[in-house]
C-alpha cells in the first residue's frame, strides 16, 4: 500500500518535468494563454451516505464446549434454564422448590449479603453452544458527517485537461453504533451430587454484551482521504469567466486515532472476562459476570481502502488569476473494521468482531483560489 502511494506521489511531482516534453500537449510556447497551475482553499463538507451492516463475531468457544460450572449463584443458573419445553420449565419448578425448602442447605450456600450460591460439587458440568460465532443482525457503525479545512491543487495540461489533487486538514469523525450485540447462549447443564435427581438442565439465554446505540457514537477516528482525478473544464481561459467542469478519479481512506468510546469499551472487557471463565472451567463465574484471569483489552482496527471519485463542479473568475470554486463529489467508499479483545497477558484473542462500513460519502466544496 505504501509504496502504492510513493509512485503516486513520485508521478505527480513529476508532471512539471514532463510538461517541458516537445509535446503538444505539454507546451510552454508562446500563445499558451492559461495558467499551469492552481491552488484553492475552502470549505469541505462530507456527508456519508452508507448503511450500517451487521457484525461478525466469533470467540474462542468451540461448539459443545464443556465446562465445569464451579460455584455460582443460584439465580444465575434458574434464569438461564430453558422454559420454552414443558421439561425446562418442570426442572425449573422443581430447583426452585429445593432451594426453598429444608433440603436448600445441601445444595447451596449464602455469602455474606444473603445471596444463594450452589456448591461447586452440585452445579456440575455444563456443555455449552451458540458462543463459537454469530451474526448480530440489526448492529453496525455508520460515520457520521463531518466539516474540515479542504485543499485542492490543479496541475493544467491544457485549457481544458487538468490533474487534480484534493486533500484536506484530517477531520475527527464520530462513528455511530447501531443496535444490540448479544450472545445467543444455548445448551445443557448436567447437576452433581445431590443435585443430580432434578436430572439434566436445559440452557437458552440471551446474554446482552454492550449497546451500539446507547451512545452518542460508538467510536472516533480520524480521517486521511486524499483523491487524484483527472478534470475536463469547459468554456476558454480569458474568455469565459464562468467554467464548469467534471473530474473522475480514486480516493484513498487511512483511518488512525481510532478510540472506542469507554461505556462500550468497558461492556466488551466484560465479555472478554466471560470467555476466559469459560475456557478456564469456570462457566458459573461466566453467568455471575466475575473477573477471570485474563486482563482484556479492546482493539480497534480500519482497514485502508481505495474507491473511485466522480467530480461536478465549476470556477468563476473574480481576475485572471483570482477565482471562486464550487462541487460536489461522490465516492463508493466502503472499508472493514475490525474490534478485537485480547488477553494482555498472553496475547490471546479472545474475541474478535468484523463489519464493513458502507461511507460513501458525498462531498461539497466551496473555496477561494488562485492560479499562476
Amino acid at each position: 500500500m505504501k509504496k502504492s502511494i510513493c509512485w503516486l506521489t513520485a508521478s505527480c511531482l513529476a508532471l512539471p518535468i514532463l510538461s517541458h516534453a516537445d509535446s503538444p500537449y505539454f507546451s510552454f510556447k508562446d500563445g499558451d494563454d492559461f495558467k499551469r497551475f492552481s491552488v484553492s482553499a475552502g470549505w469541505l463538507h462530507v456527508m456519508p451516505q452508507g448503511k450500517a451492516n451487521p457484525f461478525n463475531i466469533s470467540t474462542t468457544i468451540p461448539e459443545g464446549k464443556q465446562s465445569a460450572v464451579g460455584r455460582v449463584k443460584a439465580d444465575s443458573v434458574l434464569n438461564a434454564i430453558d422454559t420454552s419445553t414443558e421439561t425446562g420449565a418442570e426442572k425449573k419448578k422443581v430447583l426452585e422448590g429445593v432451594l426453598n425448602s429444608i433440603l436448600a442447605g445441601t445444595i447451596s450456600d449464602k455469602d455474606e449479603n444473603g445471596v444463594r450460591y450452589l456448591k461447586p460439587e452440585v452445579a456440575g458440568q455444563a456443555t455449552l453452544n451458540g458462543l463459537s460465532q454469530w451474526t448480530a443482525e440489526g448492529t453496525g457503525l455508520e460515520a457520521d458527517n463531518v466539516d474540515t479545512l479542504g485543499i485542492i491543487s490543479n496541475y493544467h495540461f491544457t485549457d481544458h485537461v487538468s490533474l487534480e489533487v484534493k486533500a484536506g486538514i484530517p477531520p475527527k469523525v464520530d462513528i455511530k453504533g447501531k443496535g444490540e450485540i448479544t450472545a445467543h447462549l444455548s445448551g445443557s447443564a448436567k447437576p452433581g451430587g445431590l443435585g443430580a435427581i432434578i436430572g439434566e438442565l436445559p440452557l437458552k439465554q440471551d446474554i446482552p454484551i454492550t449497546d451500539l446505540s446507547s451512545q452518542s457514537s460508538a467510536a472516533s477516528a480520524r480521517a486521511w482521504t486524499p483523491a487524484v482525478e483527472l478534470h475536463y473544464q469547459f468554456g476558454k481561459s480569458g474568455v469565459n469567466k464562468f467554467r464548469p467542469y467534471l473530474g473522475v478519479g480514486v480516493m484513498y481512506a487511512y483511518f488512525n486515532d481510532l478510540k472506542v468510546n469507554p461505556s462500550i469499551e468497558s461492556d466488551l472487557v466484560a465479555a472478554g472476562h466471560m470467555i476466559q471463565n469459560i475456557n478456564d472451567g469456570k462457566a458459573g463465574q461466566a453467568l455471575d459476570k466475575v473477573n477471570s484471569s485474563a486482563d482484556p483489552k479492546v482493539k480497534l482496527d480500519a482497514e485502508d481502502a481505495w474507491a473511485p471519485i466522480v467530480t461536478a463542479g465549476f470556477t468563476y473568475d473574480f481576475k485572471p488569476n483570482w477565482f471562486a470554486v464550487a462541487s460536489v463529489s461522490y465516492a463508493k467508499l466502503n472499508n472493514n473494521t475490525n474490534i478485537d479483545v485480547v488477553d494482555n497477558h498472553t496475547g490471546n484473542q479472545l474475541i474478535h468482531a468484523t463489519t464493513k462500513i458502507d461511507i460513501d460519502p458525498i462531498l461539497t466544496y466551496m473555496g477561494v483560489g488562485y492560479r499562476f
